[in-house]
């Protein structure tokens, strides 16, 4: 990891504890699969690792959910049927208490794209998100 600065983050997912060092660029994927394995391996409730607390590098707390399920969040609810720019979709992340990087959202939103969940309309730095097909009784899994 020489290089690459490095990260010290204590997580605690109900009564579990975990402590991770890696580098920067490798937190959130390390992070996304630590809540995918507890939740999987019944150590803590379904329940519980939606609603728990992470700290972060800068103190601030947030509800343990990833960037890109509080965007599947919106999607499901029908808040892309109409054009949302990137500022439109942190702002309004951030008025749900979910305060990502605004980097991190943009990601996110590529990767729906990719998927097929969203569509995105207009020039760089000006793209329109839409959904490209309308949420159903199912939401899409989260891909790893």
């Amino acid at each position: 990891m020489e290089g690459h600065s490095t990260v010290h983050v204590k997580m605690k997912v109900g009564a579990v504890e975990f402590e991770i060092q890696c580098s920067v660029d490798e937190l959130r994927d390390v992070v996304d699969k630590i809540l995918a394995s507890v939740s999987k391996s019944g150590l803590v409730s379904q329940e519980a690792t939606s609603t728990t607390e992470r700290t972060g590098m800068h103190g601030i707390t947030g509800r343990g959910e990833t960037c890109k399920s509080v965007i599947l969040g919106l999607w499901d609810k029908g808040w892309f049927q109409v054009g949302r720019s990137l500022g439109e979709v942190h702002g309004e992340m951030g008025r749900q208490g979910f305060h990502y990087d605004r980097t991190a959202v943009a990601h996110a939103l590529v990767d729906l794209v990719r998927e097929g969940i969203l569509t995105r309309d207009g020039k760089p730095r000006r793209y329109q998100y839409l959904q490209k097909r309308p949420p159903s009784s199912k939401t899409p899994e989260i891909k790893e």
